[in-house]
């Protein structure tokens, strides 16, 4: 079948695109992974910062300096946690667990990481939990968006083998496993990565960024990271049927029909209607961030 795709579809060669996989400062390499991680981490802060200089923002721009150091330590801490935990618990208790720079983060683990970062900086505060992450929602899609571009310029994480129906398939070579092998250079394959820059990034960007700044959407607590939440697993459900497995949990799509990633995202597509359920139901507010000292003067 493999000899099949490769002899009827003509394909993209990634290596012919000249893609290189980050920047040589001689006595170090910065690589473009990390470097989407930075520059969307940043975009975030920056935008979030002018989020707050609109009506109804329910924290100040300190917060703001609060929530980019937790939220950074939890995409970080936890994405890796979570990939060990949920794709390679073999790596429990062994050094190689704390190996970010080989690769491998967990969108879930990153997801649950930044929830526990906001949480603690809300609690902290005094803030509105619910609210705080309305606004950090709305600045994930830009980061996610860097991440998947950064993903295909590595040549990683591509796609299942695609027909001759695909014209835009193409062949990648993965040059980190089987000692050095590559795998799949003569299989035409789904550019997936774009896939989820586009669902999961670029889509989600634009239709929460138009949600808080041409409408009303930020006075319904829950409903921005309801929208969020929803889109972002559903893009994720989608692409995964386009994704290449991972090759030690293949056996998830063969006994069970769909990935890993999947099962894990299905609770997420239901967290998220039900959010948006749950804010619509409930009338708008009018409030914003009142420092405690005024609380207390006013109280």
């Amino acid at each position: 079948m493999l000899e099949f795709l490769a002899a009827s579809a003509p394909a993209i060669n990634w290596s012919d695109l000249g893609l290189i996989d980050g920047i040589d400062l001689g006595f170090f390499k910065l690589r473009f992974y990390s470097l989407a991680y930075l520059v969307g981490l940043f975009i975030a802060y920056f935008h979030l910062r002018k989020m707050l200089t609109a009506p109804g923002a329910p924290m100040a721009k300190r917060h703001a300096d609060d929530l980019f150091f937790y939220c950074m330590l939890g995409v970080i801490v936890g994405g890796r946690f979570g990939y060990v935990l949920f794709y390679r618990p073999d790596l429990l208790g062994t050094a190689d667990m704390f190996k970010t720079w080989e690769g491998g983060m967990s969108f879930h683990g990153g997801l649950i990481g930044v929830v526990l970062a906001i949480a603690f900086v809300a609690w902290r505060g005094g803030l509105s939990f619910i609210r705080v992450c309305d606004y950090i929602a709305v600045n994930v899609g830009a980061a996610m968006l860097l991440g998947r571009m950064a993903n295909f310029v590595n040549g990683e994480l591509w796609g299942r083998p695609a027909g001759p129906e695909v014209p835009w398939a193409m062949t990648f070579c993965d040059l980190g496993h089987a000692d050095g092998q590559c795998l799949s250079s003569f299989v035409p394959r789904h550019p997936s990565q774009l896939y989820e820059a586009l669902l999961e990034g670029l889509l989600v960007a634009v239709v929460l960024y138009t949600l808080f700044w041409l409408t009303r959407a930020r006075y319904r607590p829950g409903l921005l990271v309801g929208v969020f939440t929803a889109m972002i697993s559903a893009g994720r459900f989608i692409v995964e049927y386009f994704r290449e497995p991972d090759a030690h949990l293949a056996w998830v799509v063969a006994e069970t029909g769909l990935s890993r990633g999947q099962w894990l995202t299905l609770p997420l597509i239901a967290l998220g209607i039900g959010l948006v359920i749950w804010s619509l139901r409930r009338p708008p507010i009018d409030g914003a961030y009142v420092p405690p000292r005024e609380q207390a003067a006013n109280g």
